[in-house]
């Protein structure tokens, strides 16, 4: 039901009740599942109704997620420790978003001890913006290094163009650091006109899904955000076209023993899928070539882009996407 968005219907064995379960989605986050039992199967009309229920339901949950922690106790299947804690709160509020122009989504398996890997996204109301990071070290110190994520927020936020938000980001580290550094990628596309920006500091190289075929992205590489005051980071383009999956991520997803989960073969394999499930199988082929226990954090950004002829052109429709983006 995730995967189609749409309720399905069965009725359960021996004559019992209808069993109704409706995907409680917003813009491509999946929420959770709504379950209802009914005498008879619901006509079209009623499922109808029953899916703007579910979709009604994911609004009152994000309005109210902010204010209790019911929600996390039911996401949560073991506690957090200290700097799981600290990682889980750097990540977007939404790990997936969606538009006419692009579907996004995230996802990040944590090592024994944490690796300090963080992601983020931002919608604007004429951009999109996408960044990903890996601090070095482990535990509290690693998820304190990833705190950069607090300085590229605060400069985007700020209104700062990508290489303001990179030079503060190294500052950041630099400055609170402990003589650690934080490896990251930051992109940003025009949603007029599908234009990219992207910032390579030290970070493993981005793979593009094409056709059906995985190349390995090769932009410039500057030093990792830490390393040296004043580093000057370079604004690269990114060939991105309508169809194309982009897939950030961190050299957790590529350690020794990951080698054996093929991204590649795993990437064209999951083509199909929304970046939710596909960035979640290729974390899932990771962690399970490791036997269950990551030496490092395995993280993961999953960007499809269709274009900007979906898009609306008009100021009306700039002003909806952007009252409908992600929260930041």
């Amino acid at each position: 039901m995730l995967r189609t968005q749409r309720p399905a219907s069965q009725r359960q064995s021996g004559g019992g009740p209808v069993r109704v379960v409706a995907p409680v989605t917003n813009r491509g986050d999946a929420i959770g599942m709504l379950e209802l039992f009914l005498p008879d199967h619901p006509d079209e009309n009623a499922m109808r109704q029953i899916g703007a229920t579910a979709h009604a339901l994911a609004y009152i949950v994000i309005a109210n997620r902010s204010f209790t922690d019911v929600y996390q106790w039911a996401r949560r299947t073991r506690p957090l420790n200290l700097a799981a804690e600290i990682q889980h709160r750097l990540l977007p509020a939404s790990l997936a978003c969606e538009a006419a122009q692009f579907a996004v989504a995230g996802a990040l398996e944590p090592a024994t001890h944490v690796g300090g890997d963080t992601f983020d996204y931002v919608v604007n109301r004429d951009t999109m913006q996408l960044s990903i990071t890996d601090a070095m070290g482990h535990d509290v110190e690693a998820a304190l290094l990833a705190l950069a994520v607090g300085a590229l927020r605060r400069a985007r936020r700020a209104g700062a163009q990508l290489e303001e938000q990179a030079l503060e980001a190294n500052q950041a580290v630099i400055d609170n650091g402990r003589q650690g550094f934080v490896t990251g990628q930051l992109l940003r596309v025009s949603l007029l006109d599908g234009t990219t920006q992207f910032i390579n500091a030290g970070h493993p190289r981005p793979l593009r899904l094409r056709h059906g075929t995985v190349d390995e992205m090769v932009p410039e590489a500057d030093l990792p955000f830490g390393v040296q005051p004043r580093t000057a980071y370079r604004v690269q383009r990114l060939d991105l076209q309508p169809g194309d999956r982009l897939v950030m991520l961190t050299d957790g997803m590529l350690e020794r023993r990951a080698v054996h989960a093929d991204l590649p073969y795993l990437i064209v394999r999951t083509a199909d899928l929304h970046p939710r499930e596909a960035s979640r199988a290729l974390v899932a082929a990771v962690l399970h070539a490791h036997g269950g226990r990551l030496q490092d954090d395995a993280t993961v950004m999953c960007l499809d882009w269709h274009g900007t002829h979906q898009a609306t052109r008009s100021a009306d429709a700039g002003a909806d996407l952007t009252e409908a983006s992600a929260p930041e």
